[in-house]
């Protein structure tokens, strides 16, 4: 069993227990003004395992399973058997890291809540682009597009829900959780960002 289906497993469990205990949804939520009064710093890894309803976690799960499974293939691929800890590493800190502008901004706010795997998900479809930047991704199953031209309207349309959106999600966490993937690649495998530059150059070039 891959480790993308074994967090979905895990996300899943967590998200149907809670589903019913508003108080257990509260205190797992991310909640910034808690962080700083409380020192309640778990909330940061806890937030991104619950989720709003079924559909707010089938839509992540099912992007979480193809993106996921794709990205653990290229890392196994590139880093042999460590992959599968780069992978881990990389879903985990994210939901971290992509919570921590949201935190910085509303630390103040004592009616600021929001949950769901947004930055680890925003992470590894960002990875996933970095990676495999022509490779098309379909948008319901019929409008197809390269890579590169799905992560531009991804950044595009995250940017805007974080601005209107005010229903406990935290559509910023999917921006800046793939900000961090493409820092986690710079980081970890910075050839990627060239191999990613020259196939986007590339696929410019054969129009003109």
């Amino acid at each position: 069993m891959s480790i993308t289906v074994i967090l979905i497993c895990i996300t899943v469990a967590i998200s149907f227990y809670a589903f019913n205990k508003p108080a257990l949804l509260q205190k797992l939520m991310m909640n910034p003004y808690l962080i700083k009064k409380e020192g309640q710093y778990y909330r940061f890894v806890s937030s991104g395992f619950i989720h709003k309803d079924h559909t707010h976690l089938l839509w992540n799960m099912f992007s979480f399973y193809f993106f996921g499974t794709a990205v653990e293939q290229n890392f196994s691929a590139v880093f042999g058997e460590a992959g599968i800890y780069y992978f881990i590493v990389l879903y985990l800190t994210a939901i971290i890291i992509s919570d921590v502008p949201t935190y910085l901004k509303e630390r103040n706010n004592t009616d600021y809540n929001s949950l769901g795997a947004s930055g680890g998900i925003g992470s590894v479809i960002f990875v996933f682009i970095i990676l495999q930047p022509l490779q098309s991704i379909c948008l319901y199953f019929a409008l197809c597009m390269p890579g590169f031209v799905f992560g531009v309207g991804y950044m595009a349309y995250t940017y805007y829900q974080g601005r209107k959106s005010k229903d406990n999600i935290n559509h910023d966490a999917h921006l800046y959780g793939a900000l961090y993937g493409l820092l986690f690649c710079a980081i970890v495998y910075p050839t990627s960002l060239q191999l990613f530059y020259e196939q986007v150059s590339y696929w410019v070039g054969s129009f003109f």
